[in-house]
């Protein structure tokens, strides 16, 4: 236990090669959950929390975190599993960073951490609903026992606890340039639902209309079959915004796979994604993304696509 918790900070190095390292944990059941390692800042044993009156039902309460203010959400509770009572040495606190923000998550058993492929992250069965609480599936065997693993959409357990403001400052607002922004096409390109839709709820005020793909593959296949058929691809769209994370192509291959391709290789692209600034500061030179923007910022969505805009216009 002591070595999974101690080797967190150091999974990072796959990120960019369509690889990652999953946390994997129980949450009071025989279902395994994940977590994308690169998230989690530490796992911690529960930490002495205080009840905040009138806070969110999913809040257990906050913890002094190195210094600061963290809030604790019961993570079975805001997906709705059914767990039994565990005994407290059985709960942990996994603390995570997402959209700019630091927040722990009540779990049970940690299991371990496993290298896979994004080729072998799959997106959940659409049997499963809309309104589930993962983002994809994968599998893992051990001893001989094949098991399912359940990742969670984080972004959308936050998103029911957090109140994230689509307006847009009007002051960023350009007229000549949203004028013409009006009826382009834009593609959005994130395995979260959740994600998809505070994008498409921001650009649509600039009245862009919005195509929407679940992961990388899908959207390469999509751009791809535009080129197939003799369209030019900056014509049938006018950018690109993708996550880094998704199951079976994560972005930063999926922005390389469009590089690679003469037939749309200048296409805009702008990574959207909650992870670190710094390190996608650097895969964004690597893969040659036009730009980087930090979950969640309404604005910067704005003004990226207004940069894009100009760029048009200039071109002619």
């Amino acid at each position: 236990m002591s070595k999974i918790l101690a080797s967190v900070d150091q999974r990072t190095k796959l990120v960019g090669e369509n690889r990652l390292e999953l946390l994997m944990f129980r949450l009071g059941s025989r279902q395994i959950f994940a977590i994308n390692v690169f998230k989690v800042k530490e796992v911690i044993p529960v930490p002495d929390m205080n009840k905040m009156p009138g806070s969110h039902h999913n809040l257990r309460g906050v913890t002094n975190y190195r210094g600061k203010s963290v809030p604790v959400i019961d993570l079975a509770q805001a997906i709705g599993i059914r767990k039994r009572q565990p005994d407290k040495c059985d709960l942990n606190v996994i603390i995570t960073e997402y959209n700019r923000s630091v927040q722990g998550f009540l779990i049970g058993e940690v299991m371990n951490i496993v290298n896979t492929s994004w080729g072998d992250i799959l997106p959940p069965p659409s049997s499963a609903g809309r309104n589930n609480y993962l983002t994809a599936i994968t599998h893992h065997e051990e001893d001989g026992v094949r098991e399912i693993v359940e990742i969670v959409d984080v972004e959308k357990v936050l998103a029911e606890i957090i109140f994230y403001d689509v307006k847009i400052s009007e002051e960023l607002l350009e007229d000549e340039v949203t004028e013409r922004l009006r009826g382009h096409k834009v593609l959005i390109v994130d395995d979260s639902s959740t994600a998809r839709a505070q994008i498409r709820d921001t650009l649509k005020q600039l009245d862009l209309e919005i195509l929407e793909c679940r992961d990388g593959l899908q959207a390469l296949n999509l751009l791809k079959s535009w080129a197939d058929e003799g369209k030019k691809v900056t014509d049938e769209i006018l950018m690109m915004f993708t996550d880094a994370e998704m199951p079976e192509m994560d972005g930063y291959r999926l922005t390389a796979e469009v590089r690679a391709d003469p037939r749309m290789s200048d296409l805009f692209i702008t990574l959207n994604t909650s992870l670190s600034g710094s390190f996608n500061n650097a895969m964004v030179e690597k893969v040659g993304c036009n730009k980087f923007i930090s979950k969640f910022q309404p604005d910067l969505l704005v003004v990226a696509a207004q940069e894009r805009m100009r760029q048009k216009m200039e071109e002619g």
